[in-house]
């Protein structure tokens, strides 16, 4: 299924609202014939690693450090059982596809119940007698809280729902302890990421491969798969945008960013990634990008075709995305 551009949402976003970026890209690039496929890899990382083979290699790979535990993590541990066997329900709860189970998951005798569970308020005057639904979807998230808690204590302490290293992210300006950070060996959260990127890269072979970072709690994860990208498919150029470039990055000096990326673009996707391809395929040259970062003779260059005009919202495609 070769596609010309890969776009890609790493881990990462708040799982209920997911970041709608790079399937708005996908829109538009409809609109120009040029075949991308688009995936959220935070969704794809969340749903392996809670699933029922995901938390069994999890509570495997904690047996084997050997370590002491915090008393809330003794407990998790001690009823991985019971975890094991409700996380595939409780996922499908979540997404929409097991409604009935709330009422289950209610009656606080079907999940096990961690140190999450002691900051819960009187969920009878929160929730009332006709939020059933809305009740067990707190349980439910409060049951992955903790083993949220687990997994930083044990095998990954950037973990976060939707601030994955988010603290990394917020000191890029300096860059050193991120880049620091990204020489050291894979963390067991990088390992799943890796994993999935590798099979989409294997599915889609695309050319270039476009990464959204909205978000500070979004950098490492995209640089991790920048850093795969290069070292394993050299030939294919990579390109950053969002919201995390369009605040963060507008002053970008640090050649070493461009170990990872080739391009970074800033504001309004659609012309510039259009463009950056044209640039690809020889049908333009450096000079006429737009609003894009590169290196130009080992210098970061920013470069901004004024004579471009951008997109207006009724020529971008957001209704095209199939």
């Amino acid at each position: 299924m070769s596609k010309d551009i890969f776009l890609i949402t790493p881990p990462f976003t708040q799982l209920n609202t997911p970041y709608p970026a790079t399937a708005y890209l996908k829109g538009f690039l409809n609109t120009k014939n040029i075949k991308s496929y688009q995936a959220d890899l935070g969704i794809e990382v969340t749903v392996a690693l809670f699933s029922k083979q995901g938390l069994q290699n999890l509570f495997a790979e904690i047996k084997d450090q050997q370590k002491e535990h915090s008393v809330n993590a003794a407990r998790i541990i001690s009823l991985q059982d019971d975890y094991i066997n409700t996380i595939d329900a409780v996922m499908l709860f979540l997404q929409g596809k097991n409604p009935t189970l709330a009422h289950l998951i209610c009656k606080r005798n079907f999940l096990p119940e961690a140190e999450r569970f002691a900051q819960l308020d009187d969920l009878k005057w929160a929730f009332g007698s006709m939020g059933t639904q809305d009740k067990a979807k707190h349980l439910a998230t409060m049951y992955l809280e903790d083993l949220s808690d687990l997994i930083k204590e044990t095998v990954d302490e950037h973990f976060g729902f939707s601030r994955y290293a988010e603290r990394l992210g917020r000191s890029a300006n300096s860059f050193d302890e991120l880049y620091t950070t990204l020489q050291q060996p894979y963390t067991y959260l990088d390992k799943i990421l890796i994993d999935i990127l590798q099979q989409r890269m294997e599915m889609v072979q695309p050319k270039l491969v476009a990464i959204s970072v909205p978000f500070p709690g979004n950098l490492y994860t995209s640089l991790r798969c920048a850093q795969w990208i290069k070292q394993q498919a050299p030939s294919v150029k990579i390109v950053m945008g969002g919201g995390f470039a369009n605040t963060e990055l507008r002053s970008l000096s640090d050649a070493r960013v461009f170990e990872f990326y080739d391009f970074i673009t800033l504001d309004d996707g659609e012309a510039p990634i259009e463009i950056l391809w044209q640039h690809l395929n020889g049908e333009k040259t450096i000079e006429e990008l737009k609003r894009t970062f590169t290196l130009v003779d080992g210098k970061v260059t920013y470069i901004n075709n004024t004579a471009c005009a951008d997109y207006n919202q009724g020529q971008v495609g957001y209704t095209r995305l199939q």
